[in-house]
Order: C-alpha cells, then structure tokens, then sequence
C-alpha cells in the first residue's frame, strides 16, 4: 500500500517505463506509416479520435470502479479481522476461569498464539508464497498434523473449535462465554471465506483485453490524425494521450488483485505484524516484535 500521496518522476517512470517506450515505438512507427505511405490514399477525420477517447473512458472507468471495489472490501475485511483477533484474545483472558486450572490457563494461551498462526497461514495461502512463520506459535505435533492439510487457516480453525468446546465441557466457560467466543470463531471464518472469495474469483478478463486493444486503436489513430495537422510533433502528443490512458487503466489493474504481493496491494505484512503485536502486548510476553518498516525510502509498506 502506498504511504506518499505525491510521487516523484523517478518513481513514476519505475513504474510505466515499459508503457512509455513501447507507446514511443508505436507513434513512431505510425508517423513513419502514414508519412511515406497512408496520407497518400486516406485522411483521418477528426471525430473519430473524440469518439473513440470517450467510449474507451468509459471502458477504463468502469474496470478501475471494479478494481477499486475489489480492494476496498479487501481492506475492510482485514481490517475487521483486526478487531475480532483483539476481541478473541481478550474474550479468551477475561471470559475463563484458569485461577485454579495451569492446563486450562496453558491451553488458552495456546489458543490466543495459534489464532496468530491462523492469521500467518492465511496471509501465506492469499499470496501464494511460501511461508513457514506460522509455525512458530504451534506445537510439533500440530505442524506435523498440518502438513496434510489442503487449507491450513480452516484447519487451525477447527483446532480452536475442539479446544473451545473443551473448555466449555470442563467448566473454564460458561454458557454465554462460550456463545461470544464461538461468535468471534465464525467471524475469523467469515474474513477467510470473503477473502477466499476474492482471490479465487478472476476479474472478467474480456474487459481488461478488450480495454488495453481499445486504448492501443485509440493511440494509433489518434497519431494517425494528428500527423497531418502537427507533423512529427505527432509522436510527442501521441504518446501523451497514450500515457493517459494506459496509466490510468494499469493503476485499475493493479487493485484488481489486492493480495498480490506489490506496493498497491493490501498490505498483509503490516496488518498481520499489527495483530501480533497487539496480541503479545494483551498477554504481556516479550519480546514484542517491531512494526513491519515502509519500503523504498517510506514510499509504501507490504
């Protein structure tokens, strides 16, 4: 997630020099065409660029709203799993009677850590990338259990089921507790499901293609029609227009997977070391961990 609201031309040209040097070519090449060859049999009329400008702002407008849509529910959802990890950790402290019990107080614990596993695990099956840093509040025993498992956040899931109904069995729990804290259990599947739903379901990949053809038709006939009205200037402005359109549909693209790991995602990393450190915190362990640091000079944070 980006942290600056301004950026500077050398960050800007790290991110579209590819759109920028291929849209040079491109001008210039149609320059060239309709230099030596095209103007001879054919002059391009002036509307056809204001006509096609407006459809395709359309065609960008409508992918970006849908992009940005699929972000932001992203970051409400991490954003509530954030508050029901808090509320589970404390629920779990408060709502047991562990005075007289050290394997009840030990095992509620271990519950409070491995629902960090489950945030951890998640984070990791989101992004596709391999990461082994939930283990690290599990035992053996579990990690080895894991291993077979198709979807580790939901079996961990299932681990903090048995052990509430458990607790409820021996009496560490009362009724109501055990209501509330189920309640909380079911949120942190709600916020894996909702985000299961995102990753899995594929933005319609006609819009994006048939949106990049329209702009790459518009920049082709827009340095066509100018050609003849500003010569070789035409190649400049082409690739203006050009730079318009492609940058704005390309910063659309790049929320449309908002767990992908870039600087325009969701930032996981942070959202997750929060959550851990706000746990470790609750239960007065150390060492608390630092807060995940912003990347490339504080420009964005993963």
């Amino acid at each position: 997630m980006l942290l600056k609201h301004r950026l500077s031309i050398a960050q800007i040209f790290s991110f579209t020099w590819k759109v920028d040097f291929m849209l040079l070519i491109c001008c210039t090449l149609v320059y060239l065409v309709d230099t030596f060859w095209l103007s001879a049999h054919i002059s391009i009329p002036v509307t056809v660029s204001a006509v096609l400008g407006t459809a395709i702002a359309f065609f960008i407008g409508f992918n970006n709203n849908q992009a940005y849509d699929r972000w932001w529910e992203a970051r409400i959802i991490w954003g509530a799993l954030v508050n029901d990890s808090r509320s589970w950790a404390r629920c779990l402290l408060h709502y047991t009677n562990t005075s007289d019990h050290t394997e009840a107080r030990a095992l509620v614990r271990h519950m409070i850590y491995r629902h960090l596993a489950f945030i951890y695990s998640l984070k990791a099956s989101l992004r596709r990338i391999p990461d082994e840093y939930y283990t690290r509040f599990l035992t053996k025993e579990e990690i080895t259990f894991l291993r077979d498992q198709s979807n580790i956040p939901n079996a961990l899931l299932n681990m903090q089921t048995e052990n509430l109904q458990q607790l409820r069995l021996s009496g560490i729990i009362d009724g109501f507790s055990f209501i509330e804290l189920n309640q909380l259990l079911v949120k942190h599947c709600d916020g894996m499901g909702k985000s299961e739903r995102i990753k899995n379901t594929v933005f319609p990949p006609s819009y994006v293609y048939f949106t990049h053809l329209f702009i790459w038709f518009y920049v082709i006939m827009n340095t066509l029609m100018m050609t003849e009205a500003i010569g070789v200037w035409a190649i400049i402005f082409g690739w203006m227009f050009g730079f318009v359109f492609h940058v704005t549909h390309l910063n659309g693209i790049t929320l449309m997977n908002p767990f992908e790991y870039h600087p325009l995602g969701t930032p996981l990393d942070s959202i997750a070391r929060t959550i851990e450190i706000n746990v470790i915190e609750l239960l007065g362990d150390v060492p608390v961990p630092q807060p995940v640091k912003a990347k490339a000079e504080g420009l964005f944070i993963m």
